[in-house]
């Protein structure tokens, strides 16, 4: 009993809370000291932030799980995303580099067995990078330790909310990048 009425009293407006998170700490910390702050904004961008950097913690230590840099699962996620095949050039321009650090990427990841390099069959004189059976693997299994991390995040919500969460942040999002201009990764 005593429980419930603590929930509810940390409910504002009406809406049904499922405990406290560190952000509610945040909050009572510096409502105080700046009265002015909005603390649906503040709350919303700390816990995006908070979440961001766990996520980026599960991502890195799926890298380390699967002996993999970030520049490496970069280079075969973009290689994935072209159906596991493709030219160095049009990965260069999926990665942003120059071709001479795509080759050196390509390079360390051929000595590993991830990818393969075979002559090109539209122009002899290229070649084209291919994921292996291993290089798949790889990048699926370190691809599934961070998705399975999301859905269990974002398992808490029912489908419907999910799906609203998204398109409540995809309108933000829509402002972010008009006024962000270059720079984002639509990857």
């Amino acid at each position: 009993m005593a429980d419930a009425k603590k929930r509810e009293g940390d409910t504002r407006a009406g809406e049904a809370t499922e405990g406290r998170d560190w952000t509610d700490g945040h909050l009572e910390r510096w409502l105080p000291v700046l009265p002015t702050l909005d603390p649906d904004v503040e709350g919303a961008v700390t816990r995006m932030k908070k979440l961001t950097v766990h996520l980026r913690r599960v991502r890195e230590q799926s890298l380390a799980d699967f002996d993999l840099e970030r520049h490496e699962f970069d280079t075969l996620h973009k290689l994935a995303g072209r159906g596991g095949s493709a030219s160095p050039s049009e990965l260069a321009a999926d990665l942003d580099l120059a071709p001479a650090s795509v080759t050196g990427r390509l390079d360390g990841l051929e000595r590993r067995g991830l990818i393969r390099r075979t002559p090109s069959r539209r122009d002899r004189r290229r070649v084209d990078v291919e994921l292996t059976e291993q290089g798949r693997a790889t990048w699926l299994g370190a691809m599934d330790v961070v998705g399975h991390e999301e859905e269990r995040l974002f398992g808490v919500l029912p489908k419907a909310e999910r799906a609203q969460l998204s398109d409540m942040l995809r309108r933000i999002m829509v402002v972010a990048e008009e006024s962000g201009g270059a720079g984002w990764d639509r990857s």
